[in-house]
């Protein structure tokens, strides 16, 4: 019980340190994603809050929307055409690399992978976000 309640409590700081607001929605959505390992779907999330907090579908959408355009969390799209969700443990990250498992489609970010590569874009492009992404089988599905 004291880790999610620490979790909470880092979510709450995580989001007053960036000056936004906070809502108690926000703050045990992130904490939920802070406790994952790996990229979970909006039903996952909605599974495991079940017993705790109730939100509803519409809620929760809008919530990991916000977090993602604000950059607490990061959504990857996979084979199966699901968006999967991870909290950004890197503050100031905007490229982030990832490995999606082809047979299970489970997908696990790789924070020690290097993605600082400049990229040159056309005169008056700007990047907000870089996303890598490889593609194979996880250590369970070989």
């Amino acid at each position: 019980m004291h880790f999610l309640i620490d979790l909470q409590k880092k979510a709450e700081e995580m989001i007053r340190h960036r000056g936004e607001r906070i809502t108690p929605g926000r703050i045990h959505i992130l904490a939920m994603l802070l406790s994952e390992r790996r990229a979970v779907t909006h039903h996952e999330i909605e599974e495991r809050l079940k017993g705790e907090h109730r939100f509803d579908r519409v809620t929760l959408y809008r919530v990991l929307e916000w977090l993602n355009e604000k950059g607490f969390v990061h959504r990857v799209v996979s084979a199966d055409r699901v968006w999967r969700f991870r909290a950004n443990l890197h503050e100031h990250s905007q490229q982030h690399a990832h490995f999606e498992c082809l047979r299970c489609t489970k997908v696990v970010c790789l924070n020690e992978v290097e993605t600082t590569h400049e990229f040159v874009l056309p005169a008056g492009y700007r990047s907000r976000e870089v996303e890598l992404t490889v593609k194979g089988l996880c250590a369970e599905c070989v």
